[in-house]
């Protein structure tokens, strides 16, 4: 097969990505940047529950994968989904596991009776 290096290339290029995100605040961290569109480090602390220096960690992890694009502004850090497939990804998850109000919730309940 002539195009066998570029697919498993793909599909590492693939793996590396899915292992930076497969970590439960990191996937909260990426739902958070796709409603917010840009945030600073403060905002998205608080956002996803963590301290400073552990969001510092995980942006990292994301960052050094290319999933996210940081810059600066004076003494603040904004951080962004740098990658427009990550994007697409993400806006599908967020449809599909975190649907707005309790339809989450409902989802898992049994539907009502008809009366």
């Amino acid at each position: 097969m002539d195009d066998m290096p570029a697919f498993e290339a793909k599909a590492s290029e693939v793996a590396a990505i899915l292992r930076a995100v497969a970590n439960e605040r990191r996937l909260m961290l990426l739902c958070r940047l796709l409603d917010m569109g840009e945030a600073n480090v403060g905002t998205l602390a608080e956002a996803v529950g963590l301290s400073q220096s552990a969001l510092s960690q995980h942006l990292t992890v994301l960052r050094d994968q290319g999933i996210v694009a940081r810059r600066r502004e004076s003494q603040t850090l904004w951080y962004r989904i740098a990658d427009p497939r990550i994007e697409a990804l993400f806006s599908t998850l967020h449809g599909l596991f975190c649907p707005p109000g309790d339809e989450a919730d409902a989802s898992r309940r049994p539907p009502d009776p008809i009366a």
